[in-house]
């Protein structure tokens, strides 16, 4: 006899808001037209991009502190123009990256506590693209790697390490590139963009492997992400507006495996999407409410579980990663959605009657720890993620610094280093100099009232200081 009802774990799934009390209040969201989350989340921290004058800032608070927000409260605020989106590294919980208006991408480093003051200098600046910076991504599984795109059309893929830009994809994409998605062992990335393709592309061998024309066939923005067996989730509009979702397999993207009509409404769906349940959750902007999906082998493919539903439409949405769950309440994810003024956490959970952990809703997932290093990645390396348990809950480990070790500085551009050449200088002179050496830059020593009238066989020809005492040349390049 057929059932009625698809058997699944997952049909009583329910959503709540949390309590006021557990809200973070009295924050300006940003109000910048750009269709990215605005939120980014980890188990130690959330991120929102506010409104900032004069530049780009994004707020960065511990998870524990919920209440009113002062308006002293520090920022990340180094971008000289609007940030526009922001991506938690998953090998770091303390690094951030965010990308912005004024064209470039900043990778910043937070205190283990939160900050203090505000942050206004980025571990590294990546300066490549020629227009505003839309996009970014960190690899799911090679430490130090990073995606950019912007509305140049281009894809930079950088070494966050050496602070150098690795791979360079400009010519790929006609037009503006809506979003981009790694797949499960960051072999490939597939990308939706305005000329209404969806593209799955090699990053290392810079070539297109598939392609689907009109995915859907609306002018409004299209979302496109990979799921954990390989296929692609795309979200979109029909001719007539109607929102839209489909599955595609990239071997053959003729025809989409499932395609669904949902409603008429002009918000852009956000997928978020959990490799360890095989949930979507669709977020629309604007909306007020939460859709969610169970993707299976069987015939739709794509199954609605329900809707989580409030009264106020979300600005942005953050997503918790799956370590930063509360296994003991069965919590299979958690949301952070992003008001006017406010940012309001909603927790999905399973209900179920016992107290016990239950394997079957958390199988192992990502954890914290790289698969590989950059350099093995871009030499053609693969390697899915190193899975951890949950079964005991997840405690944050201590997070090691990012250190940017940058190859020929001496070569590199004059605009990447801010600092005007005159530095204050230390009163102990021998270790001053050391320091300024190892800095490798081109220096005046004229503070230390060291002048050498000696030694003219070692003068520079036509090496003067700028503080008017005579020029030495040597291999640092110092003048004393």
């Amino acid at each position: 006899m057929r059932r009625v009802v698809r058997q699944s774990k997952f049909r009583h799934v329910f959503g709540q808001a949390v309590k006021n009390d557990q809200c973070y209040d009295d924050i300006r969201v940003s109000r910048v037209t750009w269709d990215s989350s605005f939120c980014a989340v980890n188990p130690r921290f959330v991120a929102i991009i506010v409104e900032a004058s004069g530049g780009g800032a994004f707020l960065v608070l511990p998870l524990h502190k919920t209440g009113r927000i002062d308006k002293s409260y520090p920022t990340v605020c180094g971008h000289t123009g609007p940030v526009l989106d922001i991506d938690w590294c998953p090998h770091n919980d303390q690094v951030i990256a965010s990308g912005s208006e004024d064209c470039t991408v900043m990778v910043w480093q937070i205190p283990e506590n939160g900050l203090t003051l505000s942050l206004t200098e980025p571990v590294v600046i990546l300066e490549g693209h020629s227009k505003r910076v839309g996009i970014v991504a960190w690899h799911p599984t090679a430490r130090n790697v990073l995606l950019s795109a912007g509305c140049d059309n281009a894809i930079i893929i950088w070494n966050v390490g050496t602070g150098e830009a690795l791979i360079n994809l400009d010519d790929m994409h006609a037009d503006m590139i809506y979003n981009v998605s790694w797949n499960r062992d960051g072999s490939l990335i597939c990308t939706a963009s305005k000329d209404k393709k969806v593209r799955v592309i090699d990053p290392r061998k810079q070539e297109i492997v598939a392609e689907k024309e009109k995915a859907h066939e609306g002018a409004r923005p299209m979302r496109a992400i990979f799921l954990a067996d390989g296929n692609v989730f795309t979200t979109g509009f029909s001719r007539m507006s109607e929102r839209q979702l489909a599955l595609w397999n990239p071997k053959n993207m003729q025809e989409p495996i499932a395609l669904h009509e949902m409603d008429t409404s002009n918000g852009v769906l956000l997928p978020f999407y959990d490799p360890d349940t095989s949930i979507i959750y669709l977020c629309g902007k604007g909306d007020s409410s939460i859709r969610y999906f169970e993707i299976t082998d069987e015939s739709p493919y794509v199954h609605y579980l329900n809707t989580f539903s409030s009264k106020e439409p979300q600005r942005g949405m953050g997503h918790m990663p799956k370590r930063g769950l509360d296994v003991n309440k069965c919590e299979i994810a958690r949301f952070f959605k992003l008001h006017e003024r406010k940012c309001e956490p909603i927790i999905m959970t399973v209900p179920r009657k016992s107290d016990l952990f239950q394997d079957d809703l958390y199988p192992d997932t990502a954890g914290p720890e790289a698969a590989l290093e950059a350099e093995e990645w871009f030499e053609g390396k693969n390697a899915d993620p190193v899975l951890i348990s949950l079964k005991h809950g997840y405690i944050p480990g201590k997070n090691r610094d990012l250190k940017v070790v940058k190859k020929n500085i001496l070569d590199s551009k004059p605009s990447a280093n801010k600092k005007c050449d005159l530095i204050s200088v230390p009163k102990k002179t021998a270790d001053t100099a050391s320091v300024v050496r190892t800095m490798g830059g081109r220096m005046c020593l004229a503070g230390l009232g060291l002048v050498l009238l000696r030694a003219p066989s070692v003068l520079g020809i036509g090496e003067y200081c700028p503080h008017g005492q005579m020029g030495l040349s040597v291999k640092d390049n110092l003048c004393s």
